[in-house]
């Protein structure tokens, strides 16, 4: 029997599944009985349909169903799709078989329509409400998501600051998340990867930004948490935080916590932690605990590091076989790296040929390369640290190495071992026995024979033996035109011979074998300086600059050569930063006092040359100019110490006595004078201008001695006319016979011979060595440019001038015929 189907529709009237619930009224099978089609259509036996002339209208049918060897009735009539076999009344017959309850055309018209039958377009999709409480906690999720996203790549770009900031967003609203989370779901579902990502960010960036208290309590909150799996593991970076703080024990104590929670299947992350508690040992200085994890790690799973580190510490212990021992497992250490004989090939194919091009440039093979690098480093640091101690000898021990190494992948190491045995030898000053390593190397292949010429050439040229040199380079040349140090070696040898234009040649060609050369960048451009190239040479010390940022000698250079170029304001810039370098430098604060001076600032010019002093006081240059600024600024009282100090540097020098004696007349102490005089006359007594300070001297103060003086100032003056004249006679117009004719003499001539005598400074000649012995200071021209900045100075008594007043020049006086020589 046919059941009534019950419809209840949806409370949502908008649902995409609303369309389901519409259906005719005609589809009630309650209302069957009244349907005149239906009630003719099941009056047959087998459900044929009668022909329409028998229809009687008003006879009532029993309620049954066709049987199935005939077409099945439509129970619905009026709206059904017409059917190929007779029409009753027009009305097509139901296919209650193939169409289900509702699914008609009229229902389905205005609505869903779920086949995507042409009934009309379908309706658009109903937009997302966010104001949902489960929309709104996905996009926080989402967001939350994009802030570690974001700090994640500030941290990889070195914004460490930013990335900080990110991380910490991100855990407020992760909070955020989680408190919403618990309001509406149950706190069993809350997101605990996203808790667990958002607390290691954090810790992480905490650690990358120095901050490590943060980031110890940020890592403890993670590995309290029993709801993180495998939060154990983060105990190694708490480790690393305390190795960072240098508090060993901690360290160790966090990495042994993480090895015991990682599983044995781990085996590299295992062997790590065990190195860093190793190291975390050797820092504590227990050897012995750092010796049982490197070998623990050496019996398991052997590498480079851990063989180093294992080396170092049976040398910290003294322990030569195990040095022994722990070497040659070090050099059994497998690298992983394949034969090179890959790279060679003898195809004539050009296609192969490229293909091996492209692969020895590689990286993967450059990852070979580095590695290989890095063992070859560590073979040879420990091959220099243990071969002292492993025998009596350091020669010896080198010797075991070298024989070890032989025997071993790395054969080409060998000769590399042999030349920095020869370089040590070197750093002894043993000459001898690095030239007889290096000699060894003649007939060995064309790299290696390179490098022990070059090793000789450069040993010849320190002993200045040039020609041995040029041959060791020639020989270094011959065997490695690509040799940039042998090509600096060759331009050394030609730039001694002066050849400047040939040694710049072979400087370029290092330079285009290898723009880094810094030794051969440095000689070109004093090549330049010497040629007098000023910019070529300025040009290639600021290139050097741009490599070696802190070398004093580039920057010294620079300053010359800008000074050289006549730009003072450049050379006292970079003098002064050089001088940041080495305040110390007393060269260096010298020049840069003259720079000043030259400028006319003598503050800064005073300032620099005290520095000078202060660090190294026997440059007689910084005395003299020293002595003859207190002179100009009148105080002649403070010359003196710095003169007195001339005078123990140079006792063969006159003019520093004179200058101490000049500075206590000046001072008013005339008899402090008269003393030094007369001790100068003690020590040379054919000095004219000591005689005439004696003369006058004694004559002021009324002493007999003064005539005894003129006497002597006689003969002294009658004797070097004679001498003047015979250099004159003999060596005419030579600057030479001049100045040995003013050294044998003195320096008391008139004002024209005694600057050709003595040749004092610039600074000196205003000094009181002039024929006039009481010449005043304020005759003096003095700069009126020049502000002191202590102010203006105290008037000083000029008893000078009043004395000169009464006499005036002792070539003015007349002498006795008993004063005049026989």
């Amino acid at each position: 029997m046919m059941q009534h189907i019950h419809l209840v529709p949806e409370e949502d009237e908008d649902d995409l599944y609303s369309g389901y619930n519409d259906y005719n009224p005609t589809y009630d099978t309650e209302d069957l009985e009244n349907d005149v089609a239906f009630q003719q259509a099941i009056r047959t036996s087998h459900g044929r349909r009668p022909p329409i002339t028998a229809k009687v209208p008003g006879t009532a049918a029993p309620r049954a169903l066709g049987t199935g060897f005939g077409v099945r009735p439509n129970l619905f009539s009026s709206v059904g799709r017409p059917m190929t076999g007779a029409v009753q009344d027009g009305v097509a017959r139901p296919m209650t078989a193939v169409r289900a309850a509702g699914f008609t055309k009229a229902a389905l018209r205005g609505s869903f329509d779920p086949v995507g039958q042409p009934h009309g377009p379908a309706p658009p999709l109903e937009a997302r409400n966010e104001d949902t409480p489960e929309e709104k906690i996905r996009l926080l999720e989402k967001k939350v998501n994009e802030l570690i996203e974001e700090s994640c790549m500030a941290n990889s770009n070195g914004d460490m600051k930013l990335a900080l900031e990110k991380a910490k967003d991100a855990g407020r609203k992760e909070r955020v998340l989680v408190r919403q989370r618990e309001q509406i779901i149950s706190p069993e579902n809350v997101n605990l990867d996203l808790t667990y990502s958002v607390l290691l960010n954090l810790a992480t960036q905490y650690s990358a930004n120095e901050l490590y208290g943060e980031a110890i309590n940020t890592y403890q909150v993670i590995v309290k948490n029993k709801m993180f799996s495998h939060a154990g593991r983060l105990k190694v970076n708490m480790g690393n935080i305390y190795m960072k703080q240098r508090n060993y024990s901690k360290a160790i104590k966090f990495y042994r916590m993480a090895l015991d929670q990682i599983p044995g299947a781990h085996k590299e992350m295992r062997i790590k932690i065990m190195q860093n508690i190793g190291i975390a040992f050797v820092k504590t200085g227990q050897y012995a605990d750092a010796i049982n994890s490197f070998e623990h790690i050496m019996a398991e799973s052997p590498n480079l590091k851990a063989g180093f580190n294992l080396i170092r510490c049976y040398f910290a212990i003294g322990d030569r076989e195990k040095m022994k021992k722990a070497f040659q497992k070090l050099i059994a250490v497998p690298l992983g790296i394949d034969d090179e004989d890959k790279y060679i090939s003898a195809s004539e194919d050009q296609h192969a040929n490229l293909l091996i091009e492209a692969i020895k440039n590689d990286s993967l093979y450059e990852m070979e390369r580095d590695r290989k690098a890095l063992a070859e480093k560590y073979i040879m640091t420990a091959a220099k640290l243990i071969a002292p101690a492993i025998e009596t000898s350091f020669a010896v021990g080198y010797d075991w190495c070298v024989e070890v190494v032989k025997a071993s992948p790395y054969v080409e190491l060998a000769n590399d071992l042999e030349i920095n045995k020869a370089i040590t030898f070197l750093r002894q000053k043993n000459f001898n026995k690095a030239v007889e390593t290096l000699k060894m190397f003649e007939k060995k292949d064309t790299r290696v024979k390179s490098a022990a010429a070059t090793n000789l050439s450069f040993i010849y040229f320190l002993e200045k033996e040039y020609s041995q040199a040029d041959v060791y380079a020639d020989l270094a040349v011959t065997a490695d035109r690509y040799n940039p140090a042998a090509l600096t070696n060759k331009g050394n040898i030609v730039f001694v011979s002066e050849d400047y234009e040939k040694a710049a040649e072979y400087y370029k060609e290092a330079l285009r074998n290898d723009s880094s050369c810094t030794e051969a960048l440095y000689n070109l451009g004093l090549t330049y300086k010497k040629l007098n190239r000023l910019d070529e040479s300025l040009d290639c010390f600021l290139k050097l600059h741009a490599i070696l940022r802190n070398s004093t000698q580039v920057i010294s250079q620079i300053a010359s050569l800008y000074e050289k170029l006549e730009d003072p304001i450049q050379a006292i810039d970079w003098l002064t930063q050089l001088l940041s370098i080495i305040p110390t430098d007393a060269c260096a604060q010298a020049k840069l006092g003259e720079l000043y001076d030259t400028e006319g600032d003598k503050p800064q010019a005073f300032h620099h040359y005290t520095e000078s002093y202060r660090y190294f006081p026997s440059n007689i240059e910084v005395i003299e100019w020293l002595g003859a600024y207190y002179i100009d600024t009148q105080f002649s009282e403070k010359a003196i110490q710095y003169f007195e100090r001339a005078a123990l540097i140079q006792p063969t020098q006159v003019k520093w006595q004179l200058m101490v004696a000049s500075c206590y007349r000046r001072s008013g102490s005339y008899q402090k004078a008269l003393d030094i005089y007369k001790e100068i006359h003690r020590k040379f007594p054919d000095n004219v201008e000591c005689l005439r300070f004696l003369v006058r001297l004694c004559t002021d103060i009324g002493l007999k001695e003064g005539q005894e003086y003129a006497t002597k100032l006689k003969k002294a003056e009658k004797m070097k006319e004679i001498r003047e004249q015979r250099v004159k006679s003999g060596r005419d117009g030579s600057a030479r016979s001049r100045r040995e004719g003013s050294a044998s003499s003195d320096s008391g001539q008139s004002s024209g011979t005694s600057a050709k005598g003595e040749r004092l400074s610039a600074k000196l000649r205003n000094l009181p060595t002039s024929n006039d012995p009481y010449e005043p200071s304020s005759h003096k021209e003095i700069d009126a440019s020049y502000v002191d900045p202590l102010g203006p100075q105290m008037e000083r008594p000029k008893t000078a001038a009043r004395k000169r007043n009464e006499d005036e020049d002792f070539a003015d006086e007349e002498l006795g015929d008993d004063l005049l020589p026989e």
